[in-house]
């Protein structure tokens, strides 16, 4: 059998393999004539203690091999962890974590967001899929590796960590000042959502962790004792997690030996993983089997949550609605090695049940549903003391919310104009500010307090809406 655990988990890096000093003999066992290509390393070490002018400690050298050699592998899911950091990474899947709620990936020296926690500090404070953080604190992450990256946001709980982000879909460089906090990982939530005479479960997902699996039975039990008639599962902005916490959900719902994925080692060697009986769950089985279902995904769901959305697809099993998933189509195995610190490789490709590969296409959903703007806007720190007659990007910010507010705006454009300025005094006086048709701090943070309040309501989540709406079609057909 391997060693180590296999993970399906959006980390986050691209670091080193293995360490070519450590296998030395056995690699060279390997070669015919009895030598190896991995003496050069050793040259190359010993030269650097021999002869460099820098005093550099024999460990630092090592974990330097260790990261170059991660580096050519080109992968950003195979990862070399310190033995520091990689009880950053297992504290991330643990019960519970001081820190600010992030997943990262790093792609070609970038370090980019694949989504905040949910009601994490990150995501109440705007950080969003697909930003860039190019700063924490007075530290710019030019040539940084993933380690460094985690320790420099990881931290004492109550300290505040400042980022730089690069946001692409604005082109401009942001601040965001984030407090870490002691975060429990509970990563199920669950609620009854009434429509009319008829109740719907709603059961949230936000990684899959060491005890959600655990946590999906309790919620889920409790839901199926209040008589619902569906159930929406919302894995939306989950980054993924361990395999063998969404193969123990996915269980629940169908009876045993029925294959959820496929996986497919560097042979082209393909094995079926398939469901198991889970002791204490025949009530939820049963239930799974009359139940109409529906899984609301989006570009942030990544990994376990695309095994979860492809088997539930590939099963016809379920109705998947929202937009097209991240697309990470490998799977890591961990090893500890002998320094402390941890290998995280991939090893295989996973495909869906149908035996399509979405690594990078991602799983297109049954029904395509947007957000209204206002549900996804970024919440970004806005300050300044703006009239009619300049012009700035914290402008055209205030511009496009208050015309997704029904106020009514011409230019978006960043102009602070006539109309804009009618549009601005109207909202002042609506928030009893102090009369006027100036933007300052004051006016930003009642109008960023509506937008999240308009977020807050599920009657304006256009995904969620779409799903009740499944539901209720199912329900009464």
């Amino acid at each position: 059998m391997r060693k180590g655990r296999i993970f399906l988990f959006l980390v986050l890096g691209s670091f080193a393999i293995a360490s070519l000093l450590f296998f030395r003999q056995q690699i060279a066992s390997k070669q015919p004539d009895g030598t190896s290509d991995l003496k050069v390393v050793e040259q190359l070490y010993s030269l650097i203690q021999e002869k460099s002018v820098y005093d550099t400690k024999n460990e630092a050298l090592v974990e330097g091999a260790l990261r170059g050699m991660a580096s050519s592998i080109k992968d950003p899911y195979s990862t070399y962890y310190t033995k520091s950091e990689a009880a950053l990474h297992k504290a991330s899947l643990a019960g519970e974590k001081v820190g600010i709620g992030v997943e990262i990936a790093e792609k070609n020296g970038k370090f980019i967001v694949i989504s905040p926690v949910k009601s994490s500090p990150a995501e109440r404070a705007g950080i969003r899929p697909l930003d860039e953080i190019v700063q924490i604190n007075d530290v710019r992450l030019d040539g940084k590796t993933m380690g460094d990256v985690m320790q420099l946001i990881q931290g004492k709980e109550g300290q505040e960590v400042a980022l730089v982000l690069y946001r692409p879909s604005l082109e401009r460089h942001i601040k965001v000042s984030v407090k870490r906090e002691a975060m429990k990982n509970k990563t199920v939530e669950a609620s009854v959502l009434k429509v009319e005479d008829t109740s719907i479960g709603y059961i949230t997902i936000t990684l899959f962790a060491e005890d959600t699996a655990e946590q999906w039975v309790n919620a889920m039990s409790q839901l199926l004792g209040q008589d619902i008639k569906g159930v929406i599962i919302d894995v939306r902005d989950n980054p993924g997690g361990y395999l063998h916490s969404v193969a123990a959900i996915i269980s629940t719902m169908e009876k045993k030996q029925k294959t959820f994925a496929y996986m497919q080692d560097g042979d082209g060697a393909m094995n079926a993983l398939k469901t198991e009986n889970l002791k204490g769950t025949e009530k939820l089985q049963e239930a799974f089997s009359k139940l109409p279902i529906v899984v609301i995904q989006n570009e942030g769901s990544a990994s376990a949550s695309e095994v979860f959305s492809g088997a539930i697809q590939s099963w016809e099993k379920g109705t998947i609605i929202g937009t097209k998933s991240f697309g990470k189509g490998t799977v890591q195995e961990s090893w500890t090695l002998t320094n402390g610190g941890q290998l995280k490789l991939s090893t295989n490709k996973w495909l869906t049940p149908n035996k399509e590969w979405i690594h990078q296409k991602g799983i297109q959903p049954d029904v395509e549903s947007k957000q209204h703007i206002l549900y996804t806007v970024e919440l970004l720190p806005l300050s300044g003391h703006f009239e009619v007659g300049d012009f700035s990007e914290e402008i055209s910010y205030t511009q496009k919310i208050l015309h997704a507010l029904g106020y009514h705006i011409v230019r978006q454009d960043g102009y602070f104009d006539e109309k804009t300025a009618d549009a601005v005094s109207l909202f002042r006086e609506r928030h009893d500010l102090f009369e006027g048709t100036h933007l300052d701090e004051l006016f930003f943070e009642k109008m960023q307090a509506e937008v999240l309040l308009y977020k807050e309501k599920n009657e304006n989540d256009l995904q969620l809406q779409m799903g009740i709406s499944f539901i209720m079609h199912e329900v009464h057909s």
